[in-house]
């Protein structure tokens, strides 16, 4: 059994309306939620196929960091979806700083965040002080890239610059892609 540790204000997302939202990741990742939540401790156990299971931590943890139940479950949608979380606090100096630091990423009226979201097709949460992301490699490399370009202090129109241009590369390989396949 595996564990992971959420916040407390998301246990109740994670367990969702009468438990549907437990009883919905238990069923699609193949997994036994074992929820403790006076201390937001979640026990992980395998019930079904290993490989679907390996995705049961991942969409726990992504609820726990701020993502929407169904985008968490998004995981499960291919087997190279994949979360990924950049924890803003190590890169700040001090509490003024993780809190600039988290403006640049969330940017004027969350626009910075759209973008990102926009731009390469992946979903991004910026909660509490961690930048979470849900999609596929290139996606959640390229948002991770910005990311680390924003909290380098890289100003944002070059940011939007470098997202344009993976947007541009992500959607020339999904043409190629798809010519092959169609």
């Amino acid at each position: 059994m595996q564990h992971v540790k959420i916040p407390q204000d998301r246990i109740g997302v994670l367990i969702g309306e009468g438990g549907a939202t437990l009883r919905e990741i238990e069923q699609r990742a193949e997994v036994r939620l074992d929820v403790d939540s006076e201390n937001g401790s979640v026990g992980i156990e395998k019930t079904g196929d290993p490989v679907t299971a390996l995705k049961g931590p991942d969409i726990v943890r992504a609820i726990g960091r701020g993502f929407a139940p169904e985008d968490a479950m998004s995981l499960l949608d291919d087997e190279m979806m994949m979360f990924d979380l950049i924890d803003v606090d190590a890169a700040a100096r001090n509490k003024n700083d993780l809190k600039r630091k988290k403006g640049r990423l969330i940017g004027e009226n969350g626009r910075t965040r759209e973008l990102m979201e926009e731009l390469t097709g992946a979903s991004v949460v910026i909660y509490g002080t961690t930048l979470g992301t849900i999609g596929g490699p290139q996606q959640v490399e390229a948002v991770r890239e910005a990311a680390e370009m924003i909290l380098d202090g890289a100003p944002h129109g070059a940011v939007y610059s470098f997202l344009e241009r993976k947007h541009n590369e992500l959607k020339r390989q999904g043409m190629e892609y798809h010519q092959f396949t169609g």
